[in-house]
């Protein structure tokens, strides 16, 4: 992606575009944000925040060439029962809106690129039907978000569709259409200079001056019970809650045999939350948890970027954009700033929560890894990149702590796929259940391969699994119209017994795909043994043609 962009580099326009979503995100700690001040909840209409900013790219013609938008909530559509590789509402968004800018080209091909990126969505979930007990239709315990029966596991978040797939689509949609309104709407257009600021900082031992008398510090990493819960997006299997602010005799127990217990200065410093996992305190084979930590701004005219390494919940976020935009805003070097946090940047350090909302131990504060004033700590640092900016000293910023970079020790847990096999006289790409000869518009075309393992294609970066192509009676040739990476095809590879394992490509077809004739292909890899030595080689296989019509009594075109 770096080579490409670079490679095609030109001058151009920045615009920005700002507005309001609903009906696309649910607070799923509702609990833990009711902790924060009353004074500042008044501030705010909701629990999540609704804003989408967008930057428009144009070359200096006016035609557009790109844009980014940012959302705050959690890409969990698709649902941990999922199997197969998903990009979630984010990705859905993103290829809708390309497939509108590039017209006829596949996904991820033409000029136009829509990135769609995550912000301080800590505490915010896609699925806004909200939690149920899946097994009885009523609603969760309110504070632990637990069933009677079933515990965690059958607390579940849904919505707003049948199905995931379903809410994936709308939400996704959702998300596509604000931004494709504001892209449109974009005439602000973003002029000055673009500055950076970075630091390394080891966010076990920060300490932050809160009044004349009492400093605040961070903590060695940990999780804590809660952590094993889950969330209604997805709860944990064993008798875990959130909201646990005392641990379990035997879950404690088992943990001091296998990993060792806690020191009491981490315990002390991590209160109230029982720890699980004394993370910062476990180091084999390699640390468990990063000390060293990035924090970045990324300033591009009157829009501030805050790259921040971890998933801030919604009142964190929006401390953090405040106090970002008052220094950058105090010496008058900026004017009307625009402030968005890019979550999940640079390293990954979990969730990060207000100081009141840890005192909960919902997940989010469970899984703030740093203790309770590790937003605190954030802030601190923020701060003083923001003034650094602000105050053009960015050169005189100290580096901080560089991380360390591990080359001894390192594993993988995955071992390498098995040889496959297939039935006696066949060959891989055969295919074994075939399509029908005639289909409509809004059915599903439906064909099994003999497959090898997906993991011995390597890199496909440029490749695909899958094709649905469409016969040209002008050119008689074959065009591809879907792959992949469309929403419209599914691409299961099943596992069978004695290593012979197989491959289901679908096709929903679309209403609006032309009538004709179509064909789906497969493309993959096969690995064998040849003199004890593992070889793989490439193999395809085609399905029969079929027809597609707009009804079952019309004739193709």
């Amino acid at each position: 992606s770096i080579d490409i962009a670079h490679s095609t580099m030109k001058p151009g326009r920045i615009y920005r575009n700002r507005g309001e979503l609903d009906e696309s995100s649910l607070n799923r700690s509702p609990h833990s944000y009711l902790n924060n001040p009353e004074h500042e909840r008044q501030r705010y209409k909701s629990n999540t925040d609704k804003q989408v900013l967008v930057l428009k790219f144009t070359d200096l013609d006016g035609d557009g060439i790109g844009m980014i938008s940012w959302f705050a909530v959690h890409a969990v559509s698709m649902k941990d029962t999922n199997r197969m590789v998903s990009s979630d509402n984010m990705g859905y968004a993103s290829y809708l809106l390309e497939k509108d800018k590039n017209p006829g080209e596949l996904p991820g091909q033409g000029g136009f690129v829509a990135g769609f990126s995550s912000s301080n969505l800590g505490d915010v979930t896609p699925n806004i039907r909200g939690p149920h007990c899946v097994n009885t239709g009523l609603p969760c315990d309110y504070l632990n978000s637990s069933c009677p029966v079933g515990g965690t596991k059958l607390c579940q978040a849904s919505g707003p569709g049948e199905d995931m797939f379903d809410s994936t689509k709308i939400i996704g949609h959702n998300i596509y259409m604000k931004a494709k309104e504001l892209y449109a709407n974009a005439v602000e257009e973003v002029t000055g200079p673009i500055q950076a600021a970075h630091q390394w900082v080891n966010m076990t031992d920060v300490t932050v001056k809160i009044n004349d008398t009492h400093t605040v510090s961070t903590c060695k990493p940990a999780l804590g019970h809660s952590f094993a819960a889950g969330t209604t997006d997805g709860g944990g299997g064993l008798n875990f809650t959130q909201g646990a602010v005392e641990g379990d005799p035997f879950w404690d127990g088992i943990r001091d045999i296998v990993m060792g217990k806690p020191s009491n200065q981490t315990m002390e410093c991590h209160h109230p939350k029982p720890i699980l996992f004394s993370t910062g305190e476990m180091n084999s084979p390699l640390p468990w948890h990063p000390q060293i930590v990035d924090v970045q701004i990324i300033t591009i005219g009157s829009v501030a970027v805050i790259a921040v390494p971890g998933e801030m919940t919604t009142m964190s976020g929006r401390r953090l954009r405040k106090v970002v935009k008052e220094e950058l805003e105090s010496v008058g070097t900026f004017s009307n700033t625009e402030v968005v946090i890019a979550g999940l940047s640079n390293i990954y350090t979990h969730y990060i929560t207000t100081y009141e909302e840890y005192q909960v131990q919902r997940y989010e504060g469970a899984s703030t890894i740093y203790g309770p004033h590790t937003l605190t700590a954030y802030l601190h640092k923020y701060r003083e990149l923001a003034k650094a900016i602000a105050q053009d000293r960015v050169s005189g910023l100290p580096v901080g702590p560089e991380p360390p970079f591990f080359t001894n020790n390192l594993f993988n847990l995955l071992a390498p796929a098995a040889v496959d096999r297939k039935p006696e006289n066949t060959s891989f790409g055969d295919v074994l259940e075939q399509v029908l000869p005639l289909y409509r518009q809004g059915d599903v075309v439906s064909v099994t391969f003999i497959a090898g393992n997906p993991r011995h294609s390597g890199d496909i970066r440029d490749k695909t699994f899958v094709t649905v192509e469409i016969y040209d009676n002008r050119t008689e040739t074959w065009e591809v119209v879907y792959n992949d990476a469309s929403w419209e095809t599914r691409f299961h590879w099943l596992k069978g017994s004695n290593k012979q394992n197989n491959a289901t490509v679908e096709w929903y077809i679309p209403p609006s795909a032309p009538v004709g004739s179509y064909r789906i292909r497969h493309f993959g890899h096969y690995k064998e043994l040849k003199s004890l030595r593992p070889v793989i080689t490439p193999y395809e296989g085609s399905s029969d043609v079929f027809t597609v019509m707009s009804s079952y009594y019309s004739k193709p075109t």
